[in-house]
């Protein structure tokens, strides 16, 4: 096959940094909020923890509309869909910036969340239908960066222009940006076209259901105290409406998600094993901010320049990632490269109080490189085999377990440091609980890797490029 002239190369590029930027956009307003609600709260004239209701609108319109995306993108074509996903986000970012009431803010994120459910997949899906196979880990790393970095420099940059300006600028910054994206998305991203595919409305609905309530139940097994009887309940319903929807899924001539991608190895390991991973490193920003205030006594300053290790790691890792894979291929790198990941969470179960801050800030740095490789080799060969007629389902599966990972990321990290508190017996959370916390998610971590050892050895050859090297 011959390779993309320089033109189809630079056109891909563009692409994926569209796509990458969107994604940032939307997953950084999931997090940039939280340092700023005191202000938002004294601003409406509320209580703090009732601008909860505004996180969790947010977070569940995701959870509820991102099955809807596939269908949206086939049936009126990417271009269309990514570029209304931008324009409405843009504008309900503008409808937050304005409010002045809780439930004017409420549906305005509700607005919010609908666009970011369609921007993510819909995004990902065109960088996967337009990038040939031997630049997928390139475009992969690419867009893979904001689901890594927004997490962890949200808080601080929310605290900054809360600061300096005001929590409005939070929401506002994004008009100026949003049109710009759309601008771009209207003359790079193809128009695709139009199918006829019947929506699948039981399946809608059955979906919404489980992913709201699967969501509800994660977001309750965070909070102190724990009602056991409202977050059991939710978790069980959730997951029983998400059995009844794979089951219909499964057996529907037009399922509004297809799901016969989950037959493919390669995909099959970045749905299992890279949900474990996923979830494990999920609760690194949680904890760590945590552990350094209420169990170090140090200030949200320096908590929250100690975590930008993390991001930096990320970044320093990107360059390397399509030689590493190329030379090493995608078993040996994500067994590795996992165990890698479960060292940092040991070495993160070692800080103490008196750990010098230059020894912290590497050990999150390596943590960093670590867990960026891990992402991009996931969510690389998850598509290394799944053939186009299967894309959209595929992409559309993986971005509602990506979104539900985030949310079991930060509800194992409450969970582990609630269960470690009671067994030691801690009114507050003390150093050792944290410590042994972060040993309760590296055997996550170790898990996730598991799945990663039945690969064949040779799994991905063709994206990775690896062995090619060798035979030319």
């Amino acid at each position: 096959m011959s390779k993309p002239s320089a033109p189809e190369n630079s056109a891909v590029r563009w692409v994926a940094l569209l796509v990458a930027a969107s994604f940032f956009m939307e997953n950084l307003d999931a997090t940039v909020i939280t340092t700023a609600l005191p202000q938002m709260a004294q601003s409406f004239g509320i209580a703090p923890a009732r601008l909860s209701a505004g996180l969790s609108a947010y977070m569940l319109a995701l959870a509820v509309f991102i099955p809807l995306s596939g269908w949206l993108a086939d049936r009126f074509g990417p271009r269309r869909v990514f570029g209304a996903a931008i324009l409405l986000f843009t504008l309900a970012s503008l409808l937050c910036g304005l409010c002045t009431s809780l439930a004017q803010f409420v549906m305005a994120r509700v607005l919010q969340g609908l666009g970011g459910a369609m921007m993510v997949p819909v995004g990902r899906l065109v960088v996967l239908r337009n990038t040939r196979p031997h630049e997928l880990v390139r475009a992969i790393a690419t867009i893979t960066w904001p689901g890594l970095v927004a997490p962890v420099i949200g808080p601080p940059v929310g605290g900054l222009i809360t600061t300096w300006l005001s929590w409005h600028w939070i929401f506002l910054l994004n008009v100026p940006l949003g049109l710009i994206a759309l601008v771009f998305a209207l003359k790079l991203v193809p128009p695709g076209g139009a199918g006829q595919r019947p929506f699948d409305l039981w399946g809608f609905i059955s979906s919404g259901i489980g992913c709201s309530a699967l969501m509800m139940g994660l977001d309750a097994a965070s909070h102190q105290p724990l009602d056991i009887a409202l977050t059991a309940g939710l978790l069980l319903l959730g997951v029983a409406a998400l059995a009844v929807t794979a089951w219909h899924m499964l057996r529907a001539s037009h399922p509004l998600v297809d799901l016969t991608a989950l037959r493919i190895p390669t995909f099959a390991v970045t749905v299992v094993g890279g949900s474990l991973f996923r979830i494990a490193i999920g609760s690194a920003p949680f904890l760590l901010p945590l552990m350094f205030q209420l169990a170090f006594g140090w200030s949200a300053v320096t908590s929250g320049f100690l975590v930008l290790a993390l991001f930096a790691g990320n970044l320093a890792m990107k360059p390397g990632t399509t030689w590493i894979m190329r030379r090493l291929g995608f078993r040996t790198v994500m067994v590795g490269n996992g165990l890698l990941v479960v060292v940092g969470f040991a070495l993160c179960a070692t800080f103490t109080p008196t750990s010098p801050l230059w020894l912290i800030c590497l050990v999150l740095f390596f943590c960093g490189l670590c867990r960026s490789m891990q992402f991009t080799a996931l969510n690389t060969i998850g598509f290394a085999d799944v053939p186009q007629p299967r894309m959209t389902g595929a992409a559309t599966l993986f971005s509602v377990l990506q979104q539900m990972n985030s949310g079991m990321g930060i509800a194992l990290g409450a969970v582990a440091l609630r269960l470690t508190q009671t067994w030691l017996g801690d009114t507050t959370p003390s150093v050792l609980a944290f410590r042994l916390s972060f040993a309760l998610i590296a055997v996550v971590a170790l898990l996730a890797v598991i799945d990663s050892v039945r690969l064949a050895p040779d799994a991905g050859a063709a994206v990775s490029g690896h062995g090619q090297q060798d035979a030319q």
